[in-house]
């Protein structure tokens, strides 16, 4: 630290620290989920929001929704670790596609928590993988695939090869992978309105969770664990008299 610089612009640098460290979100400490709404005026709807996700997903109405489409041609080209969780970014911003009520949605990333955020009946899957997706006016769907303890995944094994360790890092994906095989063969779905599960937990997101999870091996996901150093899900929020579709 300078010796000269005035009493003023040592109050103005610690106020500017003190502001950068306090809008800091994490998962733990004093960064974590509960904490989310008073870091900052701009996440302030993570603590307000009616419509918050994740959710428990426990009783459900039946509106006879039909499989979801995909239409997934290309695969991820780079690994990054956010510090967050570890997120995939694809070859172009047009080809893979979902459609939402005759509505197309394009791919633009997807990524990673453990243990799983949505829950089922009260229970956590080990891993749940979230592809966010955007239509020409900007709306968010995200579709959300859970993963159990078990066989391992020879997809995500394609992608945890370069997997980056270190916060910042990147890494290209070295491994030409089929997307559509980190979506279950069953692709039932429930339906409901939600949020961003991180800061700033904007909501009007369309939320589709797969019914039937995929498999990821022990070591698979000790090997995310690992590079995250924490479990990176946010808890169920309340419904607030929403309505769970399938």
């Amino acid at each position: 630290m300078n010796p000269f610089l005035s009493k003023a612009t040592l109050l103005a640098l610690s106020i500017m620290s003190s502001t950068a460290m306090a809008s800091h979100w994490s998962y733990e400490g004093e960064g974590s989920p509960e904490h989310w709404g008073a870091l900052s005026e701009e996440y302030k709807t993570c603590q307000t929001g009616m419509n918050q996700s994740p959710i428990n997903i426990d009783q459900s109405a039946n509106a006879h929704l039909k499989p979801l489409k995909t239409h997934y041609t290309e695969g991820p080209i780079t690994l990054i670790n956010n510090g967050h969780t570890i997120q995939a970014a694809l070859k172009s911003a047009t080809a893979d596609t979902i459609a939402i009520d005759g509505t197309p949605f394009t791919l633009q990333q997807f990524h990673f928590h453990a243990p799983s955020e949505n829950t089922v009946h009260g229970k956590h899957y080990a891993m749940e993988m979230h592809l966010v997706h955007k239509d020409a006016n900007g709306a968010i769907a995200v579709v959300a695939v859970m993963f159990d303890k078990g066989a391992a995944n020879t997809e995500l094994d394609k992608l945890w090869a370069t997997m980056p360790e270190q916060t910042g890092q990147d890494a290209n994906v070295t491994s030409q992978m089929d997307l559509n095989a980190l979506l279950p063969k069953n692709k039932r779905f429930w339906r409901f309105s939600g949020s961003l599960t991180t800061p700033p937990c904007s909501e009007g997101v369309t939320w589709i969770v797969m019914k039937h999870p995929l498999t990821l091996s022990a070591a698979q996901l000790e090997k995310f664990s690992h590079t995250m150093h924490h479990d990176n899900n946010r808890p169920p929020q309340p419904l607030n008299g929403r309505v769970v579709v399938e």
